[in-house]
C-alpha cells in the first residue's frame, strides 16, 4: 500500500507540472505562484486519492471511476479559483484515467504477469 501512495504522488507531481506547463501557455497574462502552486497541489492530491482505491476492479470501471474522481478532484481547484480555466477542470478527469491505467498496469497486470512466470 506504501508503495501504490508513492507511486501516487510522483504521478500526481508529474502531472501537476504537467498542468503549471500547460497553464501557463495558455495564459495571456502572468499566472500568480500561488495560483501555479494551487494547481500542481490539486493533481498531487489526485494522485493520493487515486492511491486509495482499490485496485481489483475491472479496467473498464477503473477508467469511468478515473473520469469521475478525476472531474470531481479538478472541481475543488476550479470553483475555488472562480471559475477561471475550464481545461484544466475537464483535463481532470483524463489525468484520472491516466492515473487509473497505470495503476493497473504497474500493479495488477505486473502481479498477473509474475503469477504466470510461476
Amino acid at each position: 500500500m506504501i508503495k501504490k501512495i508513492v507511486y501516487g504522488l510522483v504521478f500526481g507531481s508529474v502531472l501537476g507540472l504537467v498542468c503549471i506547463v500547460g497553464a501557463r501557455l495558455r495564459s495571456t497574462e502572468s499566472l500568480e505562484n500561488w495560483y501555479l502552486f494551487a494547481f500542481w497541489f490539486n493533481r498531487f492530491l489526485m494522485g493520493f486519492v487515486f492511491a486509495l482505491l482499490p485496485l481489483k476492479t475491472p479496467l473498464n470501471i477503473k477508467i469511468i471511476r478515473g473520469i469521475a474522481i478525476g472531474i470531481l478532484v479538478s472541481f475543488a481547484f476550479y470553483s475555488a479559483t472562480n471559475y477561471q480555466d475550464f481545461l484544466g477542470f475537464i483535463v481532470g478527469g483524463l489525468y484520472g484515467v491516466i492515473i487509473e491505467v497505470a495503476f493497473h498496469f504497474l500493479f495488477v497486470k505486473k502481479s498477473q504477469i509474475i503469477s504466470k512466470v510461476k
